[in-house]
């Protein structure tokens, strides 16, 4: 009796357990699942149209539309620690140019776009293949 109770307990503790992971349910409908590969390339797209429109002095909307994009997507890069490190990095640069559009710095946003383009472009090197 006293086997089959530490048995259950286990078991139950296990099952419990593994019905929580968030690895079970990473890729689930209403989630994105995106590869480092196209995470990288949509990032660097949406920098690039958010310089080309910095350049064309397009609304403050559509290049803040931009970097929220990217943004968002650089939350996808999930490689290693120097991968995530590198990649906080360059959102800072994204979040620097977000305040440099808001006070209408265009110049300065422009500048700092090139460089977090740079720093993304740069994570592919820093993976473990």
């Amino acid at each position: 009796m006293k086997l089959l109770k530490s048995v259950l307990v286990a078991a139950s503790l296990a099952l419990s357990l593994g019905s929580f992971s968030t690895t079970a349910v990473a890729c689930e409908d209403g989630r994105t699942c995106v590869p480092f590969s196209a995470a990288v390339k949509t990032i660097d797209d949406h920098i690039g149209m958010a310089i080309e429109a910095v350049a064309q002095e397009h609304d403050v909307a559509t290049i803040l539309g931009h970097i929220k994009i990217a943004k968002d997507t650089s939350k996808e890069i999930n490689e290693n620690d120097k991968v995530d490190i590198a990649r906080g990095r360059a959102n800072g640069f994204l979040k620097k140019a977000k305040s440099a559009v808001k006070k209408g710095k265009m110049d300065v946003a422009e500048d700092l776009l090139k460089t977090a383009k740079v720093k993304f472009a740069k994570l592919d090197s820093l993976r473990t293949k």
